[in-house]
């Protein structure tokens, strides 16, 4: 039970820090998005390589580089969160947090139909019906929109690629991550240098500024351990239902604090979508007692 709960403590922690994050980017502009992505992957990889320092695992984590299929697939990953994180930013530092909540509403959703088409996986009834529920959703808001909500597509795609990859691979979150920054490194190493020769950079313009880009790398490093953390003591369908936190939180910025306008129509297209999430949330926790069943009569 001790376990539980510190696993339980790891997960709320790590998605309530994801969920804060709109809070954070604006107080990193005049940075662009490309350079806060930049500078959030160079100082991750810091923390990371002091992480994996500290365990002892540096030199068995760099061995994996030597293994093409690795390094291929984590390129691709690099690939993916860096059009995640600029979306992300973009989105947030221009007025769309609650469409960037939407994607990642979402975004379990996507990763059904990935498991479907790429997987081959068979989806239940419930989980049929959350998903129709959630088309209905996006249909309204993109009438209401008056356009697809692009944003949300692009962060939920983005995220659920990275995450069907990612599972594939069945690295450690620590290993996956600090590879993936390393990759990346040239590009956005090479980026932040070219922004200082041109006098362009933020780093180091004021203490305040240089503390929060370097700060990006710590915080989205932060939470990312402490997932690992929780997905070691948690059951699958309680990390399932704690990934909806990230979302409502976004959702309650982007409304309370950022002021973002809702039409009627855009909260009926929500409720829609909260309805579908409902549904899925069901279906995990009655897919998880069948599971037990099962295991107690064996």
């Amino acid at each position: 039970m001790k376990s539980y709960k510190l696993g339980l403590l790891f997960g709320i922690s790590a998605y309530a820090i994801w969920g804060l994050f709109p809070l954070y980017w604006p107080l990193l502009e005049p940075s662009g998005p490309i350079e806060i992505v930049a500078n959030r992957s160079v100082w991750t990889l810091v923390v990371c390589f002091a992480a994996l320092s500290i365990g002892h695992q540096l030199r068995t984590t760099l061995h994996l580089m030597r293994k093409p299929s690795i390094t291929l697939k984590l390129a691709l990953t690099s690939i993916l969160i860096s059009i995640n994180w600029l979306v992300y930013i973009w989105g947030v530092n221009h007025g769309h947090v609650v469409e960037c909540a939407l994607g990642y509403y979402i975004n379990p959703l996507i990763i059904i139909a990935f498991g479907v088409l790429l997987l081959k996986e068979k989806m239940r009834r419930l989980q049929w019906v959350s998903v129709c529920i959630a088309v209905a959703g996006v249909l309204i808001l993109t009438i209401d929109y008056g356009r697809p909500p692009w944003i949300a597509f692009a962060l939920a795609l983005s995220w659920g690629s990275y995450g069907v990859i990612k599972k594939q691979l069945a690295l450690p979150a620590l290993q996956g991550l600090t590879i993936e920054t390393l990759l990346s490194l040239p590009f956005y190493g090479g980026y932040l240098i070219v922004l200082a020769k041109h006098g362009q950079s933020h780093l180091g313009s004021s203490f305040g500024l240089t503390a929060l880009l370097v700060g990006a790398g710590v915080v989205t490093a932060i939470p990312l351990l402490l997932f690992n953390g929780s997905g070691n003591r948690l059951p699958f369908t309680i990390i399932g239902l704690l990934q909806y936190i990230t979302p409502t939180l976004q959702f309650l910025i982007g409304v309370v604090v950022r002021h973002e306008k809702m039409s009627t129509a855009s909260w009926i297209g929500f409720f829609v979508i909260w309805g579908a999430l409902i549904t899925l949330g069901l279906d995990l926790v009655k897919s998880s007692s069948t599971s037990n069943d099962r295991l107690a009569k064996a």
